[in-house]
């Protein structure tokens, strides 16, 4: 085996799953914009999704552990920080993420992958897929480099 050899790089994923209703609302808007751009989205009585998550950690293999990460690990983080603060929560009611922020796929995705990166290993990379229905999903990867 070469000293040199560059570390094998894969990418670990994780699935979790919750459930929260929303409600798509531009307060700067009158009713008629929102139900015009927003539709049965705008639904004043709000309506929920069954929400699936996919987490997908990339860097280099560990030699010790052969793990990327250990998913167990990712696991726990993702039950603590996303799933008890989101599962079966009116996001636009109950959780603080969204008070000033349309819960749209893209926001939530972007508010889970900001949560994350907090508490991984910044020398991962870090990969939301936030599946609102099993056709619609959002993908997130973090701010674009400038």
């Amino acid at each position: 085996m070469a000293a040199n050899k560059p570390p094998e790089i894969v990418t670990a994923c994780r699935k979790a799953h919750f459930n929260a209703t929303h409600r798509l609302h531009n307060p700067n808007w009158d009713d008629d914009k929102n139900e015009k751009v927003f539709g049965k989205c705008n639904n004043e009585n709000y309506h929920g999704h069954n929400y699936n998550l996919v987490v997908r950690v990339t860097g280099p293999v560990d030699p010790e552990t052969g793990y990327v990460i250990d998913l167990k690990e990712l696991n726990d983080i993702i039950r603590e920080h996303i799933i008890e603060r989101y599962d079966h929560k009116n996001l636009y009611l109950d959780v603080a993420d969204f008070k000033d922020l349309n819960p749209s796929a893209e926001n939530i995705a972007i508010r889970i992958w900001h949560i994350l990166k907090e508490l991984i290993d910044p020398r991962f990379d870090l990969k939301i897929e936030l599946y609102e229905t099993e056709r619609n999903f959002v993908e997130y990867g973090g701010p674009a480099k400038a």
